[in-house]
Formats: structure tokens, C-alpha cells, sequence
């Protein structure tokens, strides 16, 4: 049956940590058809599409958590993608990009401090649910921006393959906002 195990897990060692280090924003629709790695199926080996990437550098107050939704009077199962984002320092330009992915629903990539790569609402997108622009009320609180996208998928984010990952963001133009 192609739901049995096929490994079991041993306790990992204690070498990763946690946080993320960027996301990287695709308009919907621009990584056309996708190659898995054959021997690792949760793996992207690539895509044929010319993706135009935008970086997104976040630093502290930003997490990816997948929830499995599995319900057996249904028979169904799938993944609700979360992820918590916090951009700090309010400014025109950025204003001006957070308000157009809020209207998208962009493939997003994100990226742990471990070099792991995720691809969140890899085909169905994955839509701002929510955030807040906020200017503080004491000087040491957020003067920026939260954002919320929420992505539902049948699978986990897909890893990506590590040479795939360096091409993807070395060929796209990654254009900041000072």
C-alpha cells in the first residue's frame, strides 16, 4: 500500500537551530512544470520556468510552521503553511511591496538558518491572512510591519535541491529596498 513506512527515525542530534533567515517571493504561476528529485520525492530538482525571485531579508520574530490537518471520518489530509513574518522600519518602498503581495498569492521560499530551502503554496500559492502596520508606542517597540501567508497544500513544503536553490537565486534579481 503506498501509505506504509519505509524507515524508521533514530534522536537527532542536536545540531540545527532555529529561525529563519529570508523568504524569497515568485509571482503565482511563473515556475511552470516541476522536476522531483527521483530518489528524494520531497525534493525539487528544478523548475522550467523563468521565475522572477525577490529577496526578503528578515532578522528575529519570523517563523514557518506546517499544521497537519488529517481527519479519518473524511479520509482526507493535508497541510496548512504558516508563515509569521515581522520587517522592521516603515518606509514608502516597502510599503509599496507589502501592499502588492497582499493581492497576490505568491510561491514563496523560505529559508532556516540549517540551509534549508522550503517552497510554500507551491501550487496553489500562498495568500496574506493577515498583519498589522505599526509605529510603536515606545521607542523601543516595532516600528514596522507583520505579515501573516497562509498556504494549504496535500504535502509538506518541498525541499530544495541545494545546486537548484544557488541557480534560482543567483540568476533572479534580487532588488532591495534601502
Amino acid at each position: 500500500m503506498a501509505c506504509d513506512l519505509t524507515i524508521g527515525r533514530a534522536i537527532a542530534c542536536k545540531d540545527v537551530v532555529g529561525g529563519i533567515k529570508a523568504v524569497y517571493f515568485a509571482n503565482y504561476g511563473s515556475l511552470g512544470d516541476i522536476t522531483y528529485n527521483a530518489t528524494q520525492t520531497d525534493t525539487i530538482d528544478s523548475v522550467d520556468g523563468a521565475p522572477t525571485v525577490y529577496q526578503f531579508d528578515v532578522k528575529g520574530n519570523s517563523s514557518f510552521t506546517q499544521n497537519v490537518n488529517s481527519s479519518r471520518e473524511n479520509g482526507t489530509t493535508f497541510y496548512e503553511q504558516v508563515l509569521e513574518l515581522t520587517f522592521t522600519k516603515l518606509d514608502k518602498d516597502s510599503h509599496k511591496q507589502l501592499k502588492l503581495l497582499t493581492y497576490g498569492r505568491p510561491h514563496t521560499f523560505v529559508e532556516d538558518y540549517n540551509g534549508n530551502i522550503f517552497v510554500m503554496g507551491l501550487l496553489h500559492g500562498a495568500e496574506v491572512t493577515g498583519g498589522t502596520i505599526v509605529t510603536g508606542a515606545a521607542m523601543g517597540d516595532l516600528s514596522g510591519y507583520t505579515l501573516t501567508l497562509t498556504a494549504m497544500e496535500q504535502v509538506p513544503a518541498n525541499f530544495l535541491e541545494s545546486t537548484f536553490t544557488n541557480a534560482l537565486i543567483t540568476v533572479s534579481p534580487t532588488q532591495y529596498i534601502p
